[in-house]
């Protein structure tokens, strides 16, 4: 049996980049080490980190709460590449708060909070695609007062009411479904509502849907390893399912249900969002490939 694996399976550069700040800071900072929010959505890597003493901080409630009893002095903070919004900053940054902030937004989110700033300064309205509750999401909306609209898929753009007399900017979460948005982009471009569209899906991200849809076509059977809340591995199993009937979503070997190869399946694709570390997929790559 053949087994493939996809070529960008696995961490991407903003997560690989943030995953090696925090192990960087248990080397050298000798203070306490928090994330704001799980590093990565991975729970084999957050128990790992968790056990090297890094702790999460869970909300921004928990945030304030700790760093108005002082708790946070001369502790170090970490931001995960999802990045924050400004009232997370204001605390973080607040000498009085006494805390080291190592910033590991990803770039690609970033540049996304530098487009809503200058168009919302310029007086334009904020539409979003993406999960509204997704911490990349949140962070986004909180560059600009959360005042602005989340849109998850066509049915919602079209059941918007907007003001044909105002102008909208479009941007995306960085990890949102590329057909879906184009879906959406297209909606727009035929409306009466003036719409300027800025694609800020990564590149990453769209290079890994168009690998994983391409393989699922060419294989029996698909296996996506990703945690079960990471929005990208969510998306990537929704690609994979859709072109291969049989896919299976796992977050390691352990979830991997063998049952369902028999002798139909000749090849085997395998993926993995962008929170999921190499080892378990090497572990999952290197089991398939000995006993089938």
């Amino acid at each position: 049996m053949k087994v493939r694996l996809a070529e960008t399976a696995g961490f991407c550069y903003g997560v690989e980049r943030a995953v090696d700040a925090v192990y960087d800071a248990i080397d050298k900072e000798s203070g306490k080490i928090y994330t704001y929010g799980p590093i990565v959505h991975n729970e084999t890597v957050v128990n790992e980190l968790k056990d090297r003493g890094v702790d999460v901080i869970e909300s921004f409630e928990e945030l304030k709460s700790m760093a108005a009893s002082g708790e946070l002095k001369g502790s170090c903070v970490i931001i995960r590449a999802h990045g924050v919004g400004l009232d997370v900053m204001e605390i973080l940054n607040d000498p009085s708060n006494g805390i080291k902030v190592i910033d590991e937004t990803c770039p690609f989110v970033k540049k996304i909070h530098k487009i809503v700033s200058e168009h919302y300064n310029a007086g334009e309205s904020i539409i979003v695609t993406g999960t509204k509750t997704h911490p990349e999401v949140v962070g986004i909306l909180g560059q600009i007062g959360n005042d602005a609209l989340v849109i998850e898929n066509i049915e919602e753009a079209e059941a918007l009411k907007l003001d044909t007399e105002k102008t909208y900017c479009l941007v995306s979460q960085t990890t949102f479904n590329l057909q879906k948005f184009q879906d959406i982009i297209e909606f727009f471009d035929n409306s009466l509502y003036h719409v300027n569209v800025v694609n800020t899906i990564c590149n990453a991200t769209q290079l890994r849907q168009k690998e994983a849809y391409e393989l699922s076509r060419e294989c029996d059977m698909m296996i996506v390893i990703g945690g079960r809340n990471s929005s990208n591995t969510a998306k990537l199993y929704d690609i994979c399912q859709k072109a291969c009937r049989m896919t299976q979503y796992i977050g390691s070997l352990k979830d991997f249900d063998n049952s369902t190869i028999d002798s139909s399946v000749r090849c085997v694709g395998i993926t993995a969002g962008a929170s999921t570390p190499k080892t378990i997929i090497q572990e999952v790559l290197t089991y398939v490939r000995d006993e089938f």
